[in-house]
Protein backbone atom coordinates (compact mmCIF):
# COMPACT_ATOMS: atom_id res chain seq x y z
CA UNK A 1 0.00 0.00 0.00
CA UNK A 2 1.40 3.41 -0.97
CA UNK A 3 1.55 6.47 1.22
CA UNK A 4 -1.25 8.12 -0.78
CA UNK A 5 -3.70 5.29 -0.25
CA UNK A 6 -2.95 4.77 3.47
CA UNK A 7 -4.84 7.87 4.77
CA UNK A 8 -7.79 7.03 2.54
CA UNK A 9 -7.98 3.53 4.00
CA UNK A 10 -7.82 4.88 7.55
CA UNK A 11 -10.57 7.40 6.77
CA UNK A 12 -12.77 4.69 5.26
CA UNK A 13 -12.52 2.62 8.46
CA UNK A 14 -13.57 5.50 10.69
CA UNK A 15 -17.05 4.98 12.16
CA UNK A 16 -19.45 7.91 11.60
CA UNK A 17 -20.66 9.83 14.64
CA UNK A 18 -24.29 8.79 14.13
CA UNK A 19 -23.27 5.13 14.41
CA UNK A 20 -21.55 5.77 17.75
CA UNK A 21 -24.43 7.52 19.53
CA UNK A 22 -26.07 5.15 22.05
CA UNK A 23 -29.70 5.11 20.90
CA UNK A 24 -29.08 5.82 17.18
CA UNK A 25 -26.50 3.05 16.86
CA UNK A 26 -28.81 0.56 18.59
CA UNK A 27 -31.69 1.59 16.34
CA UNK A 28 -29.59 1.02 13.19
CA UNK A 29 -28.56 -2.45 14.42
CA UNK A 30 -32.06 -3.55 15.43
CA UNK A 31 -34.25 -5.72 13.19
CA UNK A 32 -37.74 -7.22 13.26
CA UNK A 33 -39.62 -7.28 16.56
CA UNK A 34 -36.65 -5.80 18.40
CA UNK A 35 -36.76 -2.68 16.23
CA UNK A 36 -40.54 -2.43 16.63
CA UNK A 37 -40.26 -2.49 20.42
CA UNK A 38 -37.48 0.11 20.37
CA UNK A 39 -39.42 2.43 18.04
CA UNK A 40 -42.61 2.15 20.13
CA UNK A 41 -40.63 2.87 23.29
CA UNK A 42 -38.93 5.88 21.70
CA UNK A 43 -42.26 7.29 20.48
CA UNK A 44 -43.94 6.94 23.90
CA UNK A 45 -40.90 8.36 25.69
CA UNK A 46 -40.70 11.29 23.25
CA UNK A 47 -44.37 12.12 23.81
CA UNK A 48 -43.79 11.99 27.58
CA UNK A 49 -40.77 14.30 27.37
CA UNK A 50 -42.49 16.75 24.99
CA UNK A 51 -45.56 16.85 27.23
CA UNK A 52 -43.37 17.66 30.23
CA UNK A 53 -41.43 20.36 28.40
CA UNK A 54 -44.51 21.97 26.84
CA UNK A 55 -46.71 21.64 29.95
CA UNK A 56 -47.22 25.43 30.32
CA UNK A 57 -48.49 25.52 26.73
CA UNK A 58 -50.53 22.29 26.65
CA UNK A 59 -52.20 22.50 30.06
CA UNK A 60 -55.46 24.48 29.96
CA UNK A 61 -55.09 25.56 33.61
CA UNK A 62 -52.51 25.60 36.37
CA UNK A 63 -51.90 22.49 38.46
CA UNK A 64 -53.43 24.14 41.55
CA UNK A 65 -56.01 26.33 39.78
CA UNK A 66 -59.58 25.89 41.01
CA UNK A 67 -61.46 28.49 38.98
CA UNK A 68 -61.43 30.16 35.56
CA UNK A 69 -63.15 33.39 34.56
CA UNK A 70 -64.63 33.79 38.02
CA UNK A 71 -66.31 30.35 37.86
CA UNK A 72 -65.22 27.65 40.29
CA UNK A 73 -64.60 24.18 38.87
CA UNK A 74 -66.36 22.34 41.67
CA UNK A 75 -65.36 18.97 43.10
CA UNK A 76 -65.64 15.59 41.36
CA UNK A 77 -67.46 17.03 38.36
CA UNK A 78 -67.79 14.72 35.38
CA UNK A 79 -66.01 15.61 32.11
CA UNK A 80 -67.54 18.73 30.57
CA UNK A 81 -66.71 21.60 28.23
CA UNK A 82 -64.73 23.52 30.85
CA UNK A 83 -62.96 20.46 32.32
CA UNK A 84 -62.38 17.90 29.57
CA UNK A 85 -61.44 15.10 31.99
CA UNK A 86 -63.47 16.34 34.93
CA UNK A 87 -62.29 17.61 38.30
CA UNK A 88 -60.73 15.97 41.36
CA UNK A 89 -61.98 15.80 44.93
CA UNK A 90 -59.90 18.90 45.66
CA UNK A 91 -61.50 20.88 42.82
CA UNK A 92 -58.53 20.73 40.40
CA UNK A 93 -58.72 20.09 36.67
CA UNK A 94 -57.73 16.46 35.97
CA UNK A 95 -56.24 17.08 32.51
CA UNK A 96 -54.11 19.96 33.74
CA UNK A 97 -52.74 17.95 36.66
CA UNK A 98 -51.91 15.01 34.38
CA UNK A 99 -49.96 17.28 32.01
CA UNK A 100 -48.17 19.14 34.81
CA UNK A 101 -47.46 15.80 36.49
CA UNK A 102 -45.35 14.80 33.50
CA UNK A 103 -43.13 17.82 34.16
CA UNK A 104 -42.72 16.89 37.83
CA UNK A 105 -41.90 13.29 36.92
CA UNK A 106 -39.31 14.35 34.34
CA UNK A 107 -37.61 16.74 36.77
CA UNK A 108 -37.41 14.07 39.46
CA UNK A 109 -36.04 11.50 36.98
CA UNK A 110 -33.37 13.89 35.69
CA UNK A 111 -32.28 14.97 39.17
CA UNK A 112 -32.22 11.43 40.53
CA UNK A 113 -30.25 10.03 37.59
CA UNK A 114 -27.80 12.96 37.61
CA UNK A 115 -27.09 12.57 41.33
CA UNK A 116 -26.83 8.77 41.05
CA UNK A 117 -24.51 8.86 38.03
CA UNK A 118 -22.00 11.28 39.53
CA UNK A 119 -21.89 9.64 42.94
CA UNK A 120 -22.02 6.07 41.63
CA UNK A 121 -19.32 6.69 39.00
CA UNK A 122 -17.01 8.38 41.51
CA UNK A 123 -17.34 5.62 44.10
CA UNK A 124 -17.06 2.83 41.51
CA UNK A 125 -14.01 4.44 39.92
CA UNK A 126 -12.18 4.85 43.23
CA UNK A 127 -13.16 1.42 44.52
CA UNK A 128 -12.30 -0.51 41.36
CA UNK A 129 -9.01 1.23 40.63
CA UNK A 130 -7.41 1.49 44.07
CA UNK A 131 -8.90 -1.63 45.69
CA UNK A 132 -7.73 -2.50 49.19
CA UNK A 133 -9.69 -1.55 52.27
CA UNK A 134 -11.50 1.26 50.40
CA UNK A 135 -12.91 -1.30 47.98
CA UNK A 136 -13.98 -3.66 50.76
CA UNK A 137 -15.72 -0.93 52.76
CA UNK A 138 -17.57 0.50 49.75
CA UNK A 139 -18.64 -2.95 48.52
CA UNK A 140 -20.04 -3.91 51.94
CA UNK A 141 -21.82 -0.54 52.30
CA UNK A 142 -23.39 -0.67 48.83
CA UNK A 143 -24.43 -4.31 49.30
CA UNK A 144 -26.15 -3.36 52.56
CA UNK A 145 -28.02 -0.52 50.85
CA UNK A 146 -28.87 -2.72 47.86
CA UNK A 147 -30.29 -5.44 50.12
CA UNK A 148 -32.60 -2.96 51.87
CA UNK A 149 -36.13 -2.63 50.38
CA UNK A 150 -35.87 0.26 47.93
CA UNK A 151 -39.29 1.81 48.52
CA UNK A 152 -38.95 1.60 52.30
CA UNK A 153 -35.50 3.19 52.09
CA UNK A 154 -36.90 5.97 49.90
CA UNK A 155 -39.70 6.57 52.43
CA UNK A 156 -37.23 6.83 55.31
CA UNK A 157 -34.99 9.20 53.38
CA UNK A 158 -37.95 11.32 52.27
CA UNK A 159 -39.15 11.73 55.84
CA UNK A 160 -35.64 12.59 57.03
CA UNK A 161 -35.12 15.18 54.27
CA UNK A 162 -38.50 16.92 53.93
CA UNK A 163 -39.59 16.83 57.62
CA UNK A 164 -43.17 17.32 56.42
CA UNK A 165 -42.37 20.45 54.36
CA UNK A 166 -43.06 19.79 50.65
CA UNK A 167 -42.40 22.82 48.47
CA UNK A 168 -41.97 22.55 44.70
CA UNK A 169 -38.19 22.26 44.42
CA UNK A 170 -37.83 21.05 47.98
CA UNK A 171 -40.12 18.11 47.29
CA UNK A 172 -38.51 17.39 43.92
CA UNK A 173 -34.98 17.46 45.33
CA UNK A 174 -35.99 15.47 48.42
CA UNK A 175 -37.61 12.79 46.26
CA UNK A 176 -34.64 12.78 43.87
CA UNK A 177 -32.15 12.40 46.73
CA UNK A 178 -34.26 9.62 48.22
CA UNK A 179 -34.20 7.78 44.90
CA UNK A 180 -30.48 8.50 44.52
CA UNK A 181 -29.68 6.57 47.68
CA UNK A 182 -31.43 3.56 46.14
CA UNK A 183 -29.73 3.84 42.73
CA UNK A 184 -26.12 4.56 43.73
CA UNK A 185 -25.30 0.88 44.46
CA UNK A 186 -26.41 -0.10 40.96
CA UNK A 187 -24.12 2.41 39.23
CA UNK A 188 -21.37 1.53 41.70
CA UNK A 189 -21.50 -2.16 40.79
CA UNK A 190 -21.53 -1.53 37.03
CA UNK A 191 -18.67 0.99 37.04
CA UNK A 192 -16.54 -0.97 39.54
CA UNK A 193 -16.78 -4.16 37.45
CA UNK A 194 -15.76 -2.27 34.30
CA UNK A 195 -12.89 -0.48 36.08
CA UNK A 196 -11.51 -3.74 37.46
CA UNK A 197 -11.49 -5.11 33.90
CA UNK A 198 -10.05 -2.00 32.22
CA UNK A 199 -7.24 -1.32 34.72
CA UNK A 200 -5.65 -4.68 33.80
CA UNK A 201 -5.42 -3.71 30.10
CA UNK A 202 -1.94 -3.12 28.61
CA UNK A 203 -2.57 0.54 27.76
CA UNK A 204 -3.27 1.33 31.43
CA UNK A 205 -0.13 -0.50 32.51
CA UNK A 206 1.85 1.42 29.87
CA UNK A 207 0.48 4.73 31.13
CA UNK A 208 1.61 3.86 34.67
CA UNK A 209 5.09 2.88 33.48
CA UNK A 210 5.73 6.12 31.59
CA UNK A 211 4.63 8.17 34.61
CA UNK A 212 1.19 9.49 33.59
CA UNK A 213 -0.53 11.09 36.62
CA UNK A 214 -3.15 8.96 38.34
CA UNK A 215 -5.93 11.50 37.80
CA UNK A 216 -5.26 11.52 34.07
CA UNK A 217 -5.24 7.72 33.94
CA UNK A 218 -8.55 7.58 35.78
CA UNK A 219 -10.31 10.17 33.63
CA UNK A 220 -8.79 9.66 30.20
CA UNK A 221 -8.01 5.95 30.09
CA UNK A 222 -10.13 4.11 32.66
CA UNK A 223 -13.34 6.15 32.84
CA UNK A 224 -13.71 6.58 29.08
CA UNK A 225 -13.61 2.80 28.62
CA UNK A 226 -15.86 1.95 31.59
CA UNK A 227 -19.11 3.75 30.71
CA UNK A 228 -20.30 1.72 27.70
CA UNK A 229 -23.18 0.11 29.63
CA UNK A 230 -24.37 3.32 31.33
CA UNK A 231 -27.08 4.18 28.72
CA UNK A 232 -28.76 0.85 29.42
CA UNK A 233 -28.64 1.34 33.20
CA UNK A 234 -29.90 4.93 32.90
CA UNK A 235 -32.99 3.97 30.89
CA UNK A 236 -33.84 1.07 33.17
CA UNK A 237 -33.41 3.21 36.30
CA UNK A 238 -35.53 6.02 34.84
CA UNK A 239 -38.61 3.79 34.90
CA UNK A 240 -37.77 2.67 38.45
CA UNK A 241 -37.43 6.32 39.51
CA UNK A 242 -40.87 7.09 38.10
CA UNK A 243 -42.41 4.14 39.93
CA UNK A 244 -40.67 5.12 43.17
CA UNK A 245 -41.94 8.68 42.83
CA UNK A 246 -45.48 7.41 42.22
CA UNK A 247 -45.19 5.05 45.18
CA UNK A 248 -44.04 7.83 47.50
CA UNK A 249 -46.88 10.06 46.34
CA UNK A 250 -49.46 7.29 46.69
CA UNK A 251 -48.34 6.55 50.24
CA UNK A 252 -48.51 10.24 51.15
CA UNK A 253 -44.76 10.94 51.30
CA UNK A 254 -44.49 12.80 48.00
CA UNK A 255 -45.20 16.37 46.92
CA UNK A 256 -48.31 18.20 48.11
CA UNK A 257 -50.99 19.17 45.59
CA UNK A 258 -50.48 22.89 46.11
CA UNK A 259 -46.70 22.61 45.51
CA UNK A 260 -46.73 20.57 42.26
CA UNK A 261 -48.81 18.07 40.33
CA UNK A 262 -47.83 14.48 41.03
CA UNK A 263 -49.51 11.37 39.62
CA UNK A 264 -49.06 9.20 42.72
CA UNK A 265 -50.65 11.81 44.97
CA UNK A 266 -53.62 12.13 42.61
CA UNK A 267 -54.09 8.36 42.66
CA UNK A 268 -54.05 8.40 46.45
CA UNK A 269 -56.76 11.06 46.55
CA UNK A 270 -58.93 9.17 44.05
CA UNK A 271 -59.02 5.81 45.85
CA UNK A 272 -62.30 6.62 47.58
CA UNK A 273 -63.78 7.87 44.29
CA UNK A 274 -63.49 4.49 42.57
CA UNK A 275 -66.02 2.83 44.87
CA UNK A 276 -68.48 5.64 44.12
CA UNK A 277 -68.30 5.17 40.36
CA UNK A 278 -66.16 8.27 39.78
CA UNK A 279 -63.62 6.93 37.28
CA UNK A 280 -62.23 10.15 35.80
CA UNK A 281 -60.11 11.05 38.82
CA UNK A 282 -58.16 7.75 38.87
CA UNK A 283 -57.85 6.51 35.28
CA UNK A 284 -55.97 9.47 33.66
CA UNK A 285 -53.05 9.58 36.17
CA UNK A 286 -52.93 5.79 36.27
CA UNK A 287 -52.77 5.52 32.48
CA UNK A 288 -50.09 8.25 32.43
CA UNK A 289 -47.91 6.26 34.86
CA UNK A 290 -48.37 3.03 32.89
CA UNK A 291 -47.57 4.61 29.51
CA UNK A 292 -44.52 6.53 30.76
CA UNK A 293 -43.06 3.47 32.50
CA UNK A 294 -43.89 1.27 29.48
CA UNK A 295 -42.13 3.58 27.03
CA UNK A 296 -38.98 3.95 29.12
CA UNK A 297 -38.89 0.21 29.89
CA UNK A 298 -39.21 -0.73 26.21
CA UNK A 299 -36.28 1.53 25.37
CA UNK A 300 -34.18 0.16 28.23
CA UNK A 301 -34.89 -3.50 27.51
CA UNK A 302 -34.26 -3.03 23.79
CA UNK A 303 -30.92 -1.33 24.46
CA UNK A 304 -30.03 -4.11 26.89
CA UNK A 305 -30.74 -6.81 24.29
CA UNK A 306 -28.89 -4.99 21.52
CA UNK A 307 -25.87 -4.45 23.76
CA UNK A 308 -25.53 -8.20 24.35
CA UNK A 309 -22.89 -9.53 21.90
CA UNK A 310 -24.40 -13.02 22.06
CA UNK A 311 -27.70 -11.77 20.62
CA UNK A 312 -25.85 -9.85 17.89
CA UNK A 313 -23.86 -13.02 17.03
CA UNK A 314 -27.00 -15.09 16.77
CA UNK A 315 -28.65 -12.47 14.58
CA UNK A 316 -25.64 -12.38 12.22
CA UNK A 317 -25.59 -16.17 12.06
CA UNK A 318 -29.30 -16.26 11.28
CA UNK A 319 -28.95 -13.72 8.47
CA UNK A 320 -25.82 -15.33 6.96
CA UNK A 321 -26.30 -17.44 3.76
CA UNK A 322 -26.52 -21.18 4.22
CA UNK A 323 -23.28 -23.07 3.43
CA UNK A 324 -23.12 -25.12 0.24
CA UNK A 325 -23.84 -28.84 0.66
CA UNK A 326 -20.78 -31.09 0.07
CA UNK A 327 -20.72 -33.14 -3.11
CA UNK A 328 -21.91 -36.74 -2.75
CA UNK A 329 -19.06 -39.30 -2.87
CA UNK A 330 -18.82 -41.59 -5.93
CA UNK A 331 -20.28 -45.06 -5.41
CA UNK A 332 -17.79 -47.83 -4.67
CA UNK A 333 -18.19 -51.18 -6.42
CA UNK A 334 -18.69 -54.11 -4.02
CA UNK A 335 -15.84 -56.53 -3.55
CA UNK A 336 -15.79 -59.51 -5.94
CA UNK A 337 -17.91 -57.85 -8.61
CA UNK A 338 -16.48 -57.70 -12.13
CA UNK A 339 -14.91 -54.40 -13.03
CA UNK A 340 -16.84 -52.35 -15.54
CA UNK A 341 -15.25 -52.08 -18.95
CA UNK A 342 -15.57 -49.29 -21.41
CA UNK A 343 -17.55 -49.72 -24.59
CA UNK A 344 -14.33 -50.24 -26.64
CA UNK A 345 -13.39 -53.33 -24.62
CA UNK A 346 -10.29 -51.84 -22.93
CA UNK A 347 -9.92 -52.44 -19.17
CA UNK A 348 -11.34 -49.76 -16.94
Amino acid sequence: MTDATAPAALTARKVPLRDRLPVISHLRRSVGLQRTMLVIGLVITSVFVLTAVLAPVLAPYGFSQQEAGGTKFGTQHAPNAMNILGTTVGGYDVLSRVIWGAQTALLVILCAIAFSIFLGIFLGLVSGYFGGWIDRVLVVLCDAIYAFPSLLLAIVMSIAITKGQSTLWGGILATAISITVVFVPQYFRVIRAEVVRVKAEPFVESARVIGVPTARILLRHVLRNSTRSLPVVVTLNASEALLTLAGLGFLGFGIEATAAAEWGYDLNRSVSDVTSGIWWTAIPPGVAIVLAVLGITLVGESLNDLSDPRLRTRRRARNAPAPLAPAAPAPVAPAGSPASTPSDGSPA
